[in-house]
């Protein structure tokens, strides 16, 4: 038996032995749910080094498994496993600096927050980023915690809840997204937030739609900020036309209804404000001039919510 066989074994062992919370529905499914959307997410390449951050994408990944292979009245919940699999021995959680991990955090907000990232021990890394031992693992995952749903759970899983909730925030789906937002589903609500703040800066090229301004470093570091028109928690809304992508000093002055948008896409400025004109940074300067808009109609900033801006927020 060579060494890589030797701790394939250990480890088709150890992940068959998880310690799982015992509950009235019967024990919790959460750790193996967990560990298949890992694996996931190494298959798509979104994990290139070890260090696992917590993404929209991730708790996605994270929800659609959960939804396919669980059939108790488990809830989803993605912030307990991703502590509680340290307990394991093989999986560790380093927070940001100056924070401590608190074990009984249940918020996926709060967890993000104080979470810098997870990472594997090294033996089990190197078999995750193996696709022959990576794929062993996930069959013993499903055989062993899910053997009622596994079939139907590979027959159907195709990543469709991102990609069908992307285009849905697209505005490139004609059909309702299958999942209502309510003030209760907070990793729904986490999922589509994330999306929300990624799309927008996407669909308008990273640029901001007034300024002009464009900024992308090396390390993926955008300057463009994802505005909300109404505000997510009056509309809850978070398709991509509820949004306009902007610079962070026009963030402000839109969300303060210092500028807005007219029927025509052009900009309005408050005359409420009063400025040094020399300044060429000058929000007057802006008046009159047209938004940078996305390429194709459908994620043009909705007319009815930048007229409830202009009715609500602008400070004409």
């Amino acid at each position: 038996m060579t060494a890589n066989s030797s701790v394939l074994k250990t480890y088709l062992k150890r992940l068959t032995k998880l310690r799982q919370g015992v509950t009235k529905y019967g024990k919790a499914p959460h750790k193996p749910i967990l560990l298949l959307a890992f694996i996931e997410q190494f298959e798509k390449g979104g994990i290139k080094e070890n260090r696992v951050y917590i993404s929209p994408e991730l708790v996605a990944l994270f929800k659609e498994t959960f939804t396919l292979l669980v059939r108790t009245a488990h809830t989803s919940d993605f912030s307990l496993p991703f502590y509680h699999l340290s307990t394991e021995g093989f999986w560790a959680v380093r927070t940001k600096l100056g924070t401590q991990l608190n074990i009984h955090i249940k918020s996926i907000t709060t967890l993000n927050d104080v979470v810098d990232f997870g990472y594997f021990a090294d033996d089990l890394y190197t078999l995750l980023i193996n696709i022959e031992s990576r794929n062993i693992l996930k069959t013993a995952l499903l055989d062993y915690y899910f053997p009622d749903t596994r079939s139907e759970y590979l027959k159907t899983k195709q990543g469709s809840y991102i990609q069908n909730l992307q285009s849905y925030l697209l505005n490139e789906s004609q059909a309702e997204y299958a999942l209502t937002v309510n003030d209760t589903d907070e990793e729904e609500q986490y999922i589509r937030g994330g999306l929300f703040k990624k799309l927008v800066p996407q669909v308008y090229n990273h640029t901001c739609c007034i300024s002009g301004m464009r900024l992308v470093s090396n390390h993926g570091f955008s300057m463009i900020d994802a505005c909300h028109i109404v505000p997510f928690s009056l509309s809850k809304d978070d398709k991509i036309n509820n949004g306009l992508a902007l610079c962070p000093n026009l963030h402000r002055a839109f969300d303060r209804g210092l500028i807005t948008v007219n029927e025509n896409l052009t900009v309005l400025v408050s005359d409420a404000i009063a400025e040094d004109l020399a300044n060429n940074y000058a929000l007057q300067h802006l008046k009159g001039k047209p938004l940078t808009l996305p390429f194709g109609a459908k994620h043009y900033p909705n007319a009815s919510n930048l007229a409830w801006h202009r009715q609500h927020v602008y400070k004409g």
